[in-house]
């Protein structure tokens, strides 16, 4: 089952067609707490969209031609691509949807 999704969620990513990002081929088990990082929202409030204590599949991609990076995070009925400089700074939302 968790291969299963894992499958659909990687289908779902790279349906995306997110120019600069790399091809998604794998997602790893992340916890919340690491994953979890802060989006400043265009009023200025802060946020962050994930819970810290669940568990999520994700991963980290290199943004071709920059030094920023894509975070890919879904759990089983959201998905979200953010992109980052090191360590999740200036976060921006690129696509945040529900996808099952």
């Amino acid at each position: 089952m968790l291969n299963e999704l894992k499958e659909k969620l990687i289908a779902a990513f790279n349906a995306l067609n997110i120019l600069d990002m790399e091809e998604v081929t794998e997602l790893h088990a992340l916890k919340g707490s690491y994953a979890n990082i802060e989006y400043v929202l265009p009023n200025g409030q802060i946020v962050k969209f994930w819970d810290d204590n669940r568990i999520y599949l994700g991963n980290q991609l290199h943004k071709e031609g920059s030094h920023r990076c894509y975070g890919i995070l879904a759990d089983e009925n959201h998905l979200m691509v953010s992109e980052y400089s090191g360590y999740g700074t200036d976060a921006e939302i690129i696509v945040f949807k529900r996808w099952n």
